[in-house]
């Protein structure tokens, strides 16, 4: 059974209520078991839960250390191309939004990865671009992996879900990881915020991670983004997705990430509800008790004192120094970001905070050193 097929035997509403009517006994529970259930991890992210979150941040923290040390793993994004044929409602990237689109070429590539490695030794890029397969399709990725190699150690993507046997020409190119964001579980709801576009097509989305684990991808990073549905119960569908791939591409390496809504260009979709950062900590203590080896990666859409405190709670990767538009770092002006950065500190002055807190940052991917 595929997991699009296990989805199809849950259901959105009982699952929330299942979590909502957890109690300080079942929160108890889980804080104490060895080995954490889905269930357990329900307790944990529950409303019960929140009078337990000091707890929860001493467990995290000793499971994140005892994993991965008192270590920061640095990533920054590069931009490709703002061009998009989908329609999301929350994205500054949408088809419809009038604004210059942008798809850099060999020589603009070249010059970002070499205006990233001015302003830091960073060794982990993320190549993110909109979805359009006809112009930025696997040919222009592949191209831009080969052209970026030279100069990262570590390369990851995030761009539109693709054909079984293009992630394995890409991961034979010198791609590392792919990241991949479901935006919601609910299928219900999912093409209210994805009209129109390929991402509308909800199961062709939802079966990228087959296709990821088929090919063999080193690393797959999944994620839902806050702000559309009950958060508790996307967060939960995304536990259970995470348990299947563990068990079915048990190689595979998994990181998780929960990006809050931000302001974009467009006609200003606002937030179906906000997260507020003691729930925002408790998610990520949650999913650290639950899973002590999963990665937990933190952008720039965070404030930064929120992020400095959670550097030594459970984060494992933190974004530095981010543009969030193609050709943000030497080609263009910030014109075309896909959404407002909210931490806009230099990689240097994030270095700095890290150090303060008595940890290390790593440039490079931990996994790879390791082989």
């Amino acid at each position: 059974m595929e997991f699009k097929e296990l989805l199809d035997t849950c259901n959105w509403d009982t699952m929330k209520a299942a979590i909502y009517n957890k109690t300080s006994r079942d929160v108890e529970a889980a804080l104490n078991n060895q080995r954490r259930s889905i269930d357990d991890f329900m307790a944990l992210i529950s409303p019960a839960a929140q009078p337990y979150l000091e707890q929860m941040a001493a467990l995290s923290r000793q499971y994140t250390q005892q994993r991965f040390g008192k270590t920061i793993q640095f990533y920054i994004p590069l931009y490709l191309t703002n061009s998009c044929i989908n329609h999301c409602v929350y994205c500054g990237f949408n088809h419809s939004n009038d604004i210059k689109r942008i798809i850099l070429t060999d020589d603009q590539i070249i010059r970002e990865a070499e205006a990233i490695k001015r302003i830091g030794d960073f060794q982990h890029v993320l190549l993110v671009t909109g979805e359009n397969p006809r112009t930025a399709g696997a040919d222009y990725i592949e191209n831009a992996i080969k052209l970026v190699k030279p100069y990262f150690s570590s390369i990851s993507i995030e761009v539109q879900p693709l054909k079984e046997e293009e992630y394995s020409c890409l991961s034979k190119a010198g791609m590392n990881a792919v990241y991949c964001y479901q935006e919601t579980y609910n299928k219900q709801h999912y093409k209210i915020y994805h009209p129109k576009g390929m991402k509308s097509k909800f199961d062709w989305r939802i079966d990228g991670y087959e296709r990821m684990g088929k090919a063999g991808v080193h690393k797959v990073g999944l994620g839902v983004l806050i702000g559309l549905e009950d958060w508790r119960t996307d967060v939960t569908f995304m536990a259970l997705h995470l348990r299947y791939l563990q068990k079915r591409y048990w190689q595979t390496k998994y990181s998780v990430s929960f990006p809050r809504m931000r302001p974009h260009v467009g006609e200003g979709f606002q937030p179906n509800l906000i997260m507020t950062d003691k729930e925002f900590v408790q998610l990520i203590f949650a999913y650290r008790i639950f899973d002590h080896d999963i990665e937990i990666a933190l952008s720039t859409r965070e404030q930064s004192y929120l992020r400095d405190n959670l550097m030594t709670l459970g984060i494992t990767s933190l974004s530095a120094g981010s543009k969030t538009d193609p050709g943000g770092y030497a080609v263009y002006k910030q014109e075309l970001e896909q959404f407002s950065v909210n931490d806009g500190r230099s990689s240097n002055e994030v270095l700095e905070a890290v150090k303060k807190q008595g940890y290390e940052v790593i440039w490079k991917d931990w996994d790879l050193s390791l082989q």
